[in-house]
């Protein structure tokens, strides 16, 4: 236990899924955190607590994010969770859709890093942790063109944020996991009409034989976060029950 006393955690997405899972990890271990999400509803489902902050936002309003930079410029954590999964091949892809997962899963993090960073670096500390996929420049898969070009921006993202801010104290990792058991994927497994069926087909992509857990994933990002990681900078944990293999 407290292995992040006295650290102050933004995490985005934190309303459900991997983000849940996040802060949940981060608030057993002492942190002081502030979990933002655009669905208020799951904000709301989020355990009392005075080391919780809850701050509605949607992660494509730059001008928004700048304000919470502002707002909380004492976070020593960055944990960029949201995300969104566009489904089909590259002759499938429409503008809208190529732009809304750019605008999600790489902006989103260009405005979060650029609001929370300046203060990070004047203090000489700081961790961002970037929820990426293997499926991005790790591997891929079927009807995944949008999501995994947009994910494999976020491990160009993460190196370069890391390589240029390792002198100012500043670390920069992400996460690529494989397919994990979340409400976003119950959702997607659902639209196919098929649940049972499309549940079958996502754990036989798992070498283990079973979907990753949320809370599997925010035990890395625990790491990530905490003193014990201070010499991991640059580096994406490929945590996908042997996907990629």
């Amino acid at each position: 236990m407290g292995r992040l006393n006295g650290k102050v955690c933004f995490v985005t997405g934190g309303g459900q899924g991997i983000g849940r899972s996040v802060v949940d990890a981060f608030l057993a271990e002492g942190a002081s955190v502030i979990a933002s999400d655009i669905n208020q509803e799951r904000l709301n489902e989020l355990p009392s607590s005075e080391f919780l902050k809850t701050f509605q936002l949607d992660v494509t309003n730059g001008q928004a994010i700048a304000r919470a930079g502002r707002e909380f410029s004492n976070v020593s954590v960055l944990v960029n969770c949201a995300g969104y999964v566009a489904t089909g091949s590259i002759l499938q892809c429409t503008d809208k859709q190529l732009d809304m997962s750019f605008d999600i899963n790489v902006k989103s993090m260009f405005n979060t890093t650029s609001a929370f960073l300046p203060a990070m670096v004047a203090r000489k500390e700081g961790s961002i942790i970037n929820i990426a996929s293997v499926v991005s420049s790790v591997m891929t898969a079927p009807d995944r063109f949008a999501y995994a070009t947009t994910k494999a921006a976020v491990l160009g993202l993460t190196m370069s944020v890391a390589r240029d801010f390792i002198a100012d104290g500043v670390r920069c990792n992400s996460i690529s996991p494989g397919t994990v058991d979340t409400p976003s994927l119950h959702s997607r497994m659902a639209a196919s009409g098929d649940l049972d069926e499309a549940r079958k087909r996502f754990v036989s992509r798992q070498l283990m034989g079973r979907l990753g857990a949320a809370e599997e994933i925010a035990s890395v990002a625990l790491l990530m976060a905490s003193d014990e990681a201070k010499f991991m900078t640059g580096s994406n944990v490929v945590i996908d029950g042997g996907m990629s293999l």
